[in-house]
């Protein structure tokens, strides 16, 4: 049983995460005790400390970084495309590599950002990028992929039925081909599922999506064959390469940072700073990943998930500030190594992975 204070959330301002918790509001506070109103302020309090501090970074700690990182992701392109069409061994591999870490920072850096809106404060741009990156660079519906990342997963982080990462479990697979080889098939189901995603929306909405989508692909598809010599085949082998690189560690992390730690009932659920700091784990820095799919989604998606209209560079920045404040406060704040998380998955996949997860018991504190 954890010592959660249990309490449902108001939902508000979807970039205010003070308001999206309910708390500050004056009547919520009415008629409560005094340790319960100094709970309620925990969010708000932390809110303004991460606040001040991106009131008071610049432009370039913002989202400059970010953005030039992207930027740097797109230029080595040509590069990577005119050594895939070397006779040379050493030269080709080092062109599937480009390709691959382009891909992976367009494709999965890239698309969270957009999909938070982190790239632009103009709301238009916001949703030119999100269509641009979701749909063009990573195959897949930017309507649905919103819809299912910001809308339900952040806002119902760890509720059973809602955003408890069940999207991610496909029981029937035994561990080793789950966790080793299935990953590798994310470039060919994404854009099946994307297809699945279309039910319900506009024919406008589903003719962009398709037309992006065949843009994206058929892009690559053109310049491998005609800047990089590459023969049909070639090139679909290639293009298959590059796009499951970094596929293994994409599912390890969505699965690691939020399965096997707390899950929530979608009637009784915690204040927002008790779901996250208890729902939501840190992996530590890695230079290669921090780089390739962002400092979100890595070391520092605790983070994220308190404030997750801030940029990569800037959840690193205030990383120490929340740290610091979630253990002066007594709360969790969960790390784990990317092989020990490997390893409890792998003994313990049935519990995991295929057996639906205990809710914890929410119960006030003492």
């Amino acid at each position: 049983m954890q010592n959660i204070p249990e309490e449902r959330r108001e939902t508000g301002s979807p970039r205010g995460p003070a308001s999206r918790d309910g708390e500050g509001h004056g009547d919520g506070a009415q008629g409560k005790s005094q340790p319960d109103a100094e709970r309620e302020t925990l969010m708000m309090e932390l809110t303004r400390l991460v606040q001040k501090s991106v009131r008071e970074s610049s432009w370039w700690e913002r989202r400059g970084i970010d953005c030039s990182i992207l930027t740097a992701a797109f230029i080595s392109l040509p590069a990577g495309f005119l050594l895939l069409g070397s006779s040379q061994p050493l030269y080709f591999l080092s062109g599937v590599l480009i390709m691959g870490v382009a891909h992976a920072v367009i494709t999965v850096k890239g698309t969270h950002l957009a999909s938070h809106g982190a790239l632009s404060e103009s709301p238009a741009w916001a949703d030119f990028w999100a269509v641009f990156f979701i749909e063009v660079c990573g195959s897949f519906s930017a309507r649905a992929g919103v819809q299912a990342h910001v809308k339900m997963h952040h806002a119902h982080t760890n509720v059973i039925g809602l955003g408890d990462s069940s999207t991610w479990k496909i029981p029937f697979l035994p561990r080793s081909v789950y966790l080793f080889i299935a990953p590798l098939a994310v470039p060919i189901i994404t854009p099946i599922v994307a297809i699945g995603e279309l039910k319900g929306q506009s024919p406008l909405q589903i003719l962009r999506t398709v037309l992006c989508v065949c843009l994206g692909f058929f892009s690559q598809y053109y310049l491998l064959r005609c800047v990089s010599g590459l023969s049909c085949s070639s090139a679909l082998v290639v293009m298959l390469l590059c796009r499951a690189m970094f596929s293994l560690p994409y599912i390890h992390v969505n699965i690691f940072q939020h399965i096997g730690l707390s899950m929530f009932s979608a009637t009784h659920r915690p204040k927002r700073i008790y779901q996250m700091t208890h729902g939501v784990l840190n992996l530590p820095r890695n230079p290669l990943l921090d780089w390739t799919f962002g400092h979100s989604l890595i070391s520092c998606h605790v983070e994220h998930h308190l404030f997750p209209f801030l940029s990569d560079n800037m959840c690193l920045k205030v990383k120490p500030i929340v740290s610091r404040y979630l253990k002066e406060k007594k709360l969790p704040y969960l790390e784990d190594g990317y092989v020990s998380r490997l390893r409890l998955f792998f003994h313990k996949y049935q519990e995991l992975m295929v057996f639906a997860p205990p809710i914890t018991d929410l119960v006030g504190i003492q």
